[in-house]
């Protein structure tokens, strides 16, 4: 029987960096999803995956490296990593076989005792028959029988699975870690943007791990917000530094899952920094969200930082720097202080309405017809191309097509745009407009 969505439950991934617990969530999900890299220290948010086990769904919950007394960042891992165990249905604690037990790993056992939640011990890496006889020694941590896997090559993973099923309760103790329903946003934008700060502010607590060194969210971080009376679904990606084809390691697939994210959201909310110039990393991104076609909402972060002089230049720099975008919503917040977060979830309500606007035929074709009897296409070799008439093949986002005697200039198509948008408002949506000319019919030679 599978689970009714919402209610499914949750295993939490635990264990101290380097262990092995993303390529295990990988192997658990069925799918290569979460980051991995042989470095200690990839993962650092709590994220949440669909898994599926013997017609069985539950949510496979990864964490960052957990350490005893840690500092700073790691701390703010740690932290993430005892979130998901109290969240949790059921815990695997990861061990490294060929390491055996370390003071960390028991410190960890303590952390999980007071837990009291159910703990499987994964004794990874035991590649084979040899290594597994190593797994013997992790019966002094007193978590009871260590399941010898290895998370690289599925070697004893379909044993654990089951192990877990045995213990998941038929829907889970805690608040449900995903759901359909709420619409999906992606949180983009360049490295230290104030993006997990904004992502922590909107839900109300400490959901992403946060720092002034650039570049501390590498998974997407799905969080399920309310704002403005609605429920959304945040994802929270890693800083986008440079194009992916000349990144590398960590960087190169989480410039892969982030423009997954954005494939997979309706509407993005792309962070710049209002305290800095717009950079060309800036216009990267975002002429990534409208390639995709996805609704649009520019935040601009850090305000309480923008002076008199600095709001001139700003402005200088969005009409020349977003010229390309005049569409798009913007909206000047403050993750620090809170300023202008509300108004984010009315923005993001009429982006989506206008990406999913559909304009009727009748009304679209006699507004068509007034404007090209008072601004024809101009001559172009002593005839000049009409316009019959336009259909709208399709929404998310509005898709329109001309069909004409002939091919229009690009501006043309341009000025028919920006007029489209100024009678039905498709403001934080891209409109694509195609021409389809009309095919000349070749005479017939014979008689």
């Amino acid at each position: 029987m599978t689970i009714p969505e919402g209610t499914a439950p949750v295993v939490a991934v635990v264990g101290r960096p380097n262990v092995g617990k993303s390529t295990l969530v990988n192997r658990l999900i069925g799918r290569r999803q979460a980051v991995v890299e042989d470095v200690p220290g990839v993962t650092r948010d709590r994220v949440a995956y669909d898994a599926l086990w013997n017609g069985r769904r539950f949510i496979v919950v990864d964490t960052g490296g957990w350490e005893p007394d840690a500092k700073d960042r790691a701390a703010a891992i740690a932290a993430q990593a005892e979130t998901a165990v109290a969240t949790a249905d059921v815990v695997l604690f990861v061990v490294d076989t060929m390491v055996g037990s370390t003071d960390v790993d028991e410190a960890a056992v303590r952390m999980l005792r007071r837990s009291a939640k159910p703990v499987l011990l994964v004794a990874n890496k035991a590649d084979n028959a040899n290594i597994e006889l190593e797994s013997n020694s992790l019966w002094s941590l007193g978590l009871g029988q260590p399941w010898a896997i290895s998370a690289l090559h599925g070697r004893g993973t379909g044993d654990l699975l089951d192990a877990i099923l045995e213990l998941l309760p038929a829907e889970s103790t805690s608040p449900p870690v995903v759901a359909g329903g709420p619409r999906r946003v992606a949180l983009v934008g360049r490295p230290n943007v104030g993006k997990s700060s904004l992502l922590n502010r909107m839900a109300r607590e400490e959901r992403a791990v946060v720092d002034a060194v650039a570049g501390t969210t590498v998974d997407p971080v799905d969080s399920l917000v309310e704002l403005g009376g609605e429920t959304w679904r945040l994802v929270d990606t890693a800083g986008l530094r440079r194009r992916v084809g000349q990144a590398s390691g960590t960087e190169y697939y989480a410039s892969l899952r982030t423009n997954a994210a954005i494939e997979a959201a309706e509407v993005a909310i792309v962070l710049l920094d209002a305290s800095e110039p717009i950079s060309e990393q800036d216009q990267r991104i975002l002429s990534m969200v409208t390639e995709a076609g996805r609704a649009l909402v520019l935040a601009f972060n850090k305000w309480d930082l923008v002076d008199v002089d600095r709001r001139y230049y700003l402005d200088k720099e969005i009409e020349r720097e977003l010229r390309r975008i005049p569409w798009a919503i913007r909206v000047n917040v403050s993750a620090k202080t809170a300023r202008g977060v509300e108004k984010l979830a009315p923005a993001l309500r009429t982006a989506l309405a206008n990406w999913e606007k559909r304009v009727p035929t009748g009304q679209l074709n006699q507004w068509l017809t007034a404007l090209v009897q008072a601004t024809p296409h101009p001559i172009r070799g002593g005839r000049a191309p009409r316009v019959l008439f336009a259909t709208q093949a399709g929404t998310a986002p509005p898709k329109f097509v001309l069909f004409t005697t002939g091919a229009l200039d690009a501006g043309y198509v341009r000025f028919v745009e920006r007029k489209l948008r100024e009678e039905f408002d498709f403001a934080g949506s891209p409109v694509l407009v195609s021409v389809k000319p009309r095919k000349r019919q070749s005479q017939n030679a014979s008689r």
